[in-house]
């Protein structure tokens, strides 16, 4: 009906991250049936739930909180008090050089990387074009369509590791990293989304020195990772310095409703972050800062995310072997699990597209993520046709049902089975 913008043709067109969401609120809001083993929305933890609980009633039965909760714009940066609260334990635990002028917050992290990606990519003053270029692929399907500019990301392959008979994980292949001039920034999630891989420390601080040494920043999506909410299983660091630009959220710790992002970046970063996030949403919320508040200076966060670190840890080991148990027969493998709340299947082979493996478990009442999504900046390669995102974070019976589907659609799939 109206004439559209090129704003408007390239954001309101369908894309990976809009169906997500899409089948989450589908699935969790209209038809509570379907089996969701999609989306990130994280699992009802009952701990979780009665700590957020309590603080909620706490905070209602305050005038004073209940007034500063609803009735008031916070800084554009964040709640003053809560950033110096946030960056005296960053400071004390790990040893940052850090104060509260290197955090801001933004509605969500979504939100956030849609900020610090078009700050640093695109369209630069010279004319030229720069890219965000993911050193491990596949990545974030929402990333994928965040850039104002077309041809906005690029991807290395990665090198893969077969593990066992039934297992495997992808590596970062520095010999292939090629960075150029048109590279504005590195970029990686650690927890990797959609796979649980957590790069190692090695290859952290082997990307921070090629960033530096290009005068470029290193961003890392800690959504599900560190320091909190520490969704790992495997030994590593948290990474931040001046040329890192680290993104945390809430999300995975239990409060995904509040949107609510956290930018720890340096000084001069923060201050052109919070610009632009002023412009595009005058404020930040005050939910979540006002429901996590206080949580760093008496080290509850260490409580909280021991408790989600061990719910996840203790899920994945299950379902792992559920699956395996499952699909003996079929040529998969399983993406070695080490964070987050995912299973990355590679379905070696699969007579069809992961997009039409999706839309036929669909159809069956389970939803997936199909792979495809998540190869951004990569040309064609078969492999990325072949893997499937599973979600474990729903309750046991359905996932056990989730999979049941699955095997019977992958055994109608394989004829030799």
């Amino acid at each position: 009906m109206f004439k559209l913008s090129k704003f408007g043709e390239k954001f309101s067109q369908e894309s990976g991250i809009v169906s997500l969401m899409d089948d989450l609120g589908t699935a969790l809001n209209e038809n509570p049936e379907l089996i969701f083993m999609g989306g990130g929305n994280p699992a009802r933890i009952p701990e979780i739930e009665d700590y957020f609980h309590q603080r909620l009633k706490q905070i209602t039965e305050s005038d004073d909180d209940r007034f500063n909760l609803l009735s008031v714009y916070q800084s554009p940066q964040g709640e003053l008090k809560l950033r110096k609260e946030m960056a005296s334990y960053l400071s004390r635990r790990f040893n940052w050089q850090i104060t509260e002028k290197n955090i801001a917050f933004a509605n969500g992290s979504q939100s956030a990387f849609f900020t610090i990606y078009n700050i640093l990519a695109g369209e630069m003053p010279n004319g030229e074009n720069k890219k965000i270029h993911f050193p491990l692929a596949p990545e974030y399907v929402g990333y994928a369509n965040a850039g104002l500019s077309e041809r906005f990301f690029s991807s290395t392959k990665p090198d893969i590791e077969l593990i066992g008979d039934d297992m495997f994980k992808y590596h970062v292949n520095f010999e292939q990293l090629n960075i150029n001039e048109n590279i504005a920034a590195l970029s990686v999630s650690r927890p990797t989304n959609p796979t649980g891989n957590v790069l190692t420390d090695e290859e952290i601080n082997q990307l921070d020195a090629i960033a530096q040494q290009h005068n470029i920043p290193l961003i890392i999506d800690g959504a599900y990772g560190l320091p909190f909410p520490n969704i790992t299983f495997v030994e590593a660091k948290p990474h931040w310095n001046d040329n890192t630009i680290l993104v945390l959220s809430l999300s995975k710790l239990g409060l995904p409703a509040v949107r609510t992002g956290i930018v720890i970046a340096n000084e001069e970063f923060i201050g052109q972050f919070t610009r632009v996030n002023t412009i595009c949403n005058l404020a930040t919320s005050s939910t979540g800062p006002t429901l996590i508040s206080g949580i760093f200076n008496n080290n509850e966060i260490t409580t909280l995310t021991e408790t989600v670190r061990h719910y996840y840890r203790t899920k994945v080991d299950l379902v792992t072997q559920e699956l395996k148990q499952a699909l003996a027969g079929i040529p998969y493998r399983i993406h070695v699990p080490e964070g987050a709340i995912f299973i990355w299947l590679w379905l070696q082979d699969l007579p069809i597209t992961s997009n039409e493996l999706y839309q036929k478990l669909k159809s069956k009442g389970v939803l997936v993520i199909p792979g495809e999504e998540f190869f951004i900046g990569l040309d064609d390669w078969q492999h990325k046709k072949e893997c499937i995102r599973i979600s474990y974070a729903q309750s046991p019976e359905k996932i056990t049902a989730g999979i049941n589907i699955i095997q019977e659609e992958l055994k109608a799939l394989y004829p030799f089975n």
